[in-house]
């Protein structure tokens, strides 16, 4: 199975690290292009893959992943399309690009599928929406899944529902990253180094998230477990609710997706 990655930024490069640890592939099933010739030369140094063109990878991938910025999809997909394998699966990783959009410019009959991932692929924890066309056999989105469980977790989902992943996972890392800073602050105004503070309150999340996924129980539960009567995680939680913690969470996570929705 050859998998080509048409751009290979951040994102790119944290997934093909991750297919590569998950020994799914192997670096000669794998091949990347990039603009400039640093790119290239980190492409062969740091991942150990080949590194070609856009129209050589095309031709050659059985599942194309296209990793460029949203604003150039329209030129790159105009330079390859014509060279793109019949039985290749393209996988779009961009917002606001729908599957009716690249379907009229890849053209009809094409395979492909939009993945809404997030930054923490890059760690090995992603979680990534995974939408369709009709065109893709139930075999090819299972092979998906599993590309993208490599560095994560994976989840179909209908497309309609990618810009509420976009919310709910694809950009609120930066949520978390601010929520975290803020603990850290109040640990710091509390007399605690920065250092100290940042990991303390990041393997705090970092449990709490574990407890969620892996106990099965309602995050409400959860909490409601931590919450002794008269007790300070209380007072804190009074606090919380007073300054409208819950509101503006879901007020961001709204002004997002109507965001995405306009992309």
């Amino acid at each position: 199975m050859k998998i080509g990655f048409i751009g290979c930024g951040s994102m790119a490069s944290g997934m093909i690290r991750g297919i590569l640890s998950s020994g799914m592939a192997g670096r000669g099933d794998l091949t990347a292009s990039a603009r400039t010739e640093e790119s290239r030369r980190r492409i062969v140094s740091e991942l150990g893959i080949a590194c070609a063109s856009n129209e050589e990878i095309s031709a050659s991938s059985d599942f194309l992943v296209l990793a460029v910025k949203p604003q150039v999809y329209e030129e790159v997909i105009s330079d390859i399309r014509s060279v793109i394998k019949d039985s290749a699966v393209i996988i779009s990783i961009a917002p606001g690009k729908t599957l009716e959009w690249l379907g009229s410019r890849l053209g009809s009959g094409r395979k492909i599928v939009r993945v809404m991932p997030n930054t923490t692929s890059l760690v090995g924890e992603g979680m990534s929406g995974v939408s369709p066309n009709e065109h893709v056999s139930g075999e090819e989105l299972d092979k998906v899944l599993n590309l993208f469980g490599c560095f994560g977790r994976a989840m179909t989902v209908p497309e309609h529902l990618l810009n509420a992943v976009t919310a709910v996972s694809g950009s609120s890392p930066a949520y978390v990253f601010m929520f975290i800073e803020a603990m850290a602050d109040g640990g710091v105004a509390m007399g605690m180094s920065r250092a100290q503070a940042l990991q303390f309150a990041a393997q705090a999340v970092l449990g709490s998230a574990k407890m969620v996924l892996e106990s099965g129980m309602h995050p409400g539960q959860l909490k409601d477990m931590v919450c002794s009567p008269g007790g300070t995680t209380i007072e804190a939680v009074r606090v919380l609710e007073e300054k409208g913690f819950r509101s503006s969470v879901i007020e961001a996570e709204m002004a997002c997706y109507d965001k995405a929705g306009n992309m």
